[in-house]
């Protein structure tokens, strides 16, 4: 180290003089991220070492997303550690830099490391203890290569599914939602950050992103304001007290108001009601965006003033565009460096925390010990086998280890789509569904295509070789996209061809494999593999067995070839199945409203294919007896509810208990049902336990316009069971006085 900077008594760097020695350029400078790779232009290394010498740039992501040619672990711990070194020892402040990541599911833009299955998989196990140990993984493997702050958790409730970043999601719920996202962030910096396991999360995508218009990307998102706090604001509010170091906005607009250019959202919400005081990153290019898109912005300079002045502390690409332009705007009076002196010290507090002015550098030599170790892939196989639902099934499965059996379809085959979006195009670790169905099985094994996602392929040599087999498993469902389901040349697809918002089935080429492999009459198994809940009303009404597994990551294959033949699938539904894109909207916590003709003449508001929540067992569980704490509360407090779950099967098993509250009568019209605790167990056959969770004060609350939550006297119904519609459930009633 060369840099000599000012300490407190304690030892500590002292961020305010710090500061205080910063010239103006160089405080613009921290407030400005560049990337290494292909986006609006090419930059290389030795081009990003040249942009922190003219514009002192602060944050620099040189891997760890799309456009990047570092994909080698130990050449992306060397480039983080060349910048690293530059930043440090040859610029005149020698403030060493941020390192941000897209590490959505595990560090999965570097090849080589334990990549987890998505988000709307692992949400599927209603799991925040797993949920944590995957942010733990994820953030061991992304420091060793030199990262400091990942781009995660996403904290969005899907309210449309037919969007390209449901699967990045954890589901409808905000409950669900916010308890899993909150794990993931503690997993992500555990109790300090100046360690080499640990990073700075980001949870994004503030506030509220999840229910875009047409169900098209970044589109408004355009809700009542009681809406917009009871479901995108709350969740947030989880991650928030969970401690998460930083925010990203959305790119979309609420109420007209694009996020990363409101004073409304970011500091009067953000940092004003919520309290949050650490540091704003944008998304990418989403300070340009004001002025390119929104057109809320005549200029792109005014669009960089316009986001500091709401409070986005760092632009996370625009690099040199963006500091010129905080140096222009302050220089000509138009922002109060005050301003700009409050983002720069939310930056270099975050930096002093992560311990990068005593030591910014990581040892690559450490990286074949950490990258991949059995208690990484465990967690990831343990996370993708219970993220894996079982939607239907008439005894067709567990398979018989000795069945002869076809695998066919697109994602039979293809390690690009059992990893999923936010990933390297080609990855090199993880087995296959069909060469893990290879090594599990001691039957003849029988691959053929079919088809490619959305053309034929051979479908003939499909069905003959189903007419030889003892059952046929079909994966169908999409590939590897982001966003707006691209890019084009990544996706290997055309723009608007399946997967896209306006193709919510599946694409005629695989209901066409599906079927004609059906009609032979070999026992067909359907794997749904797919990033959004693609409606499959003609494999609901004619396959004996249906699983739904969002890509589950280079341990997925290994883990749906086990549960295929006999491992407990373990997961329960974190959104709703439509019946078909005509049904959308379709989620369990809609609002009361009337019938006018009469609810006789109304077909039902939720009559979902597969509601949320649901998830079939090898074994059977029964829901005994319920019991409250107390049946008469005070408002602002909670109630404890115990239920029996017992195992009526003959082999162990695992279920999602699910806690529903009902208001009956409130000032405002509310949902029917909202989740408001779960609790997953798991019981050998025939043993039975007490399953014990609490019902929350703020669940029982009113949300009003303003965000506000009250407790209203009035009667209170619990439902206890297996999915927002379990027909076995156990009600239970109590009151607030």
């Amino acid at each position: 180290m060369t840099a000599d900077y000012p300490r407190d008594d304690d030892g500590h760097v002292d961020v305010d003089a710090l500061l205080e020695s910063l010239t103006l350029a160089e405080k613009a400078g921290q407030c400005a991220g560049i990337y290494v790779g292909e986006l609006d232009e090419s930059l290389s290394v030795d081009d990003v070492e040249g942009l922190v010498d003219s514009h002192h740039l602060g944050a620099v992501t040189p891997f760890g997303w799309a456009g990047s040619p570092h994909v080698d672990p130990h050449d992306a711990a060397d480039v983080a550690n060349r910048l690293q070194r530059h930043a440090v020892e040859e610029t005149r402040a020698g403030i060493p830099l941020l390192v941000p990541v897209d590490a959505v599911h595990g560090h999965a833009y570097v090849d080589h490391t334990t990549v987890f299955p998505q988000n709307l998989a692992l949400a599927a196990t209603f799991s925040p203890a797993l949920a944590e140990r995957v942010g733990q993984v994820t953030a061991r493997e992304a420091r060793a290569t030199g990262v400091t702050t990942n781009y995660g958790p996403t904290c969005d409730v899907v309210r449309d599914p037919r969007w390209g970043r449901t699967f990045e999601t954890f589901g409808e719920s905000p409950t669900l939602v916010g308890a899993m996202a909150a794990a993931k962030a503690r997993g992500l910096q555990g109790d300090t950050l100046d360690t080499d396991e640990t990073v700075a999360a980001t949870v994004k995508h503030f506030p509220a992103y999840g229910g875009p218009f047409r169900g098209e990307d970044a589109s408004p998102v355009d809700v009542s304001p009681s809406t917009f706090h009871r479901v995108f604001v709350s969740p947030f509010t989880e991650v928030l007290n969970a401690g998460v170091r930083s925010v990203m906005p959305c790119y979309n607009s609420i109420d007209g108001e694009p996020a990363h250019g409101s004073t409304r959202y970011l500091r009067e919400l953000l940092r004003g009601e919520l309290g949050f005081d650490g540091v704003v990153a944008s998304d990418w290019n989403g300070v340009e965006m004001l002025h390119a898109d929104h057109q809320t912005a005549e200029t792109s300079q005014r669009a960089v003033g316009d986001a500091l002045t709401a409070g986005v502390d760092v632009g996370s690409v625009n690099g040199t565009r963006h500091a010129e332009a905080i140096v222009e705007l302050v220089s000509a009076g138009d922002i109060e460096e005050t301003l700009l002196d409050e983002a720069v010290r939310r930056i270099l507090a975050l930096k002093r925390d992560l311990g990068l002015f005593e030591d910014p550098y990581v040892d690559p030599d450490r990286l074949d010990a950490v990258l991949r170790r059995d208690e990484h892939t465990d967690v990831a196989y343990e996370a993708a086998r219970r993220g894996t639902t079982l939607l239907q099934n008439d005894g067709v499965l567990p398979l018989d280890e000795g069945a002869d059996v076809l695998v066919t379809g697109p994602n039979a085959d293809d390690r690009t789509a059992q990893v999923g979006g936010w990933s390297v195009l080609d990855p090199s670790e993880g087995a296959t569904l069909r060469e893990s169905v290879e090594a599990v099985s001691e039957g003849t094994v029988t691959y053929e295509p079919g088809v490619t996602h959305d053309g034929e392929r051979d479908v003939d040599a499909a069905v003959e070789a189903a007419r030889d087999a003892d059952v046929a498993v079909i994966a169908l469902g999409e590939g590897w996209y982001l966003h707006e389901f691209g890019p084009s040349e990544m996706a290997r697809t055309e723009t608007g061809a399946f997967p896209s918002r306006h193709h919510f089935e599946l694409p005629d080429p695989q209901r066409a494999l599906l079927e004609a492999v059906h009609d032979t009459g070999t026992p067909t198994v359907l794997v749904l593999s797919a990033g959004r809940p693609l409606p499959v009303p003609w494999a609901a009404e004619h396959l004996p067995a249906v699983l739904f597994t969002p890509p589950g990551g280079t341990e997925g294959g290994q883990a749906l070839a086990d549960v295929l033949f006999g491992a407990e699938p373990g997961g329960s539904l974190p959104v709703s199945f439509a019946r078909s894109a005509a049904h959308l909207p379709v989620h369990h916590d809609y609002v009361r409203h009337p019938c006018p003709i009469g609810r006789e003449e109304h077909p039902p508001s939720y009559d979902p294919l597969y509601p949320f929540g649901h998830g079939l067992s090898y074994a059977t569980f029964r829901l005994g007896d319920l019991s409250l704490s107390e049946t008469s509360v005070t408002p602002g407090d909670p109630v404890d509810v115990t239920v029996t779950v017992e195992n009526t099967g003959d082999r162990p098993g695992e279920q999602v208990v699910q806690a529903y509250l009902r208001d009956e009568y409130a000032s405002r019209a509310k949902p029917v049902r909202e989740l408001c605790a779960f609790e997953r167990v798991e019981l050998d056959a025939g043993a039975s336990t007490e399953v014990e969770m609490t019902v929350d004060p703020a669940a029982m609350g009113v949300v009003d316009s303003e965000g506000e939550r009250t407790v209203e006297p009035g009667a209170f119904t619990l439902t206890v069971g297996r999915s927002a519609t379990d027909s076995e459930s156990s009600q239970v009633e109590f009151s607030v006085e």
